[in-house]
């Protein structure tokens, strides 16, 4: 297998189409550049909308599952990985990555992106790390990674190794 990116996005039924639309964007140009995918895998959500897009692409798709969500598999992954936990999950869905992208998503994206970057700050991921800033959605993150500069919780170096590109444009300068 060559380049591998992992993508942490929505599970939701329940959000705007455009998210979907960005989302199946984000995917072609990062397979563009030569990655294969790696998501949570499930047909819930935008995480279906990256495995059928990514197949679209003609990459490896492989997506990682907790034991509990045996049944809402996606049909469009060429592999399937079951895990015991969640926090299982999160370390196998960044295994062998050098791209984590976080679309638009809920809690559980925000998790993974958190985890991530934390263990990007800490030299335990080699990657880089992008929050998709599609219409303003991260700039909540963004304003409390700078706060945290600001009361000296995070050091400016540390804030800059997260990434928030507005466009794809700006999305394929970084990869």
């Amino acid at each position: 297998m060559g380049k591998s990116a992992v993508f942490y996005c929505s599970a939701s039924e329940a959000i705007d189409p455009e998210f979907n639309r960005v989302a199946r964007e984000v995917v072609r140009a990062v397979c563009s550049h030569g990655y294969d995918v790696c998501s949570g895998g499930t047909i819930k959500g935008t995480m279906k909308v990256v495995c059928e897009t990514a197949r679209e692409c003609g990459v490896h798709v492989r997506g990682i599952l907790p034991d509990f969500m045996h049944g809402i598999q996606s049909p469009d992954q060429d592999e399937v990985i079951w895990t015991k936990t969640m926090s299982e999950r999160k370390e196998k869905m960044r295994e062998g990555t050098t791209l984590a992208v976080a679309l638009p998503g809920g809690i559980g994206t925000l998790d993974e992106l958190v985890e991530t970057y934390t263990l990007l700050k800490m030299g335990l991921y080699g990657g880089t790390v992008i929050a998709f800033n599609y219409n303003g959605f991260w700039e909540p993150l963004k304003a409390l990674l700078d706060h945290f500069v600001q009361t000296g919780m995070l050091d400016a170096a540390s804030r800059e190794l997260i990434y928030f590109p507005t466009d794809i444009a700006g999305l394929e300068e970084l990869i």
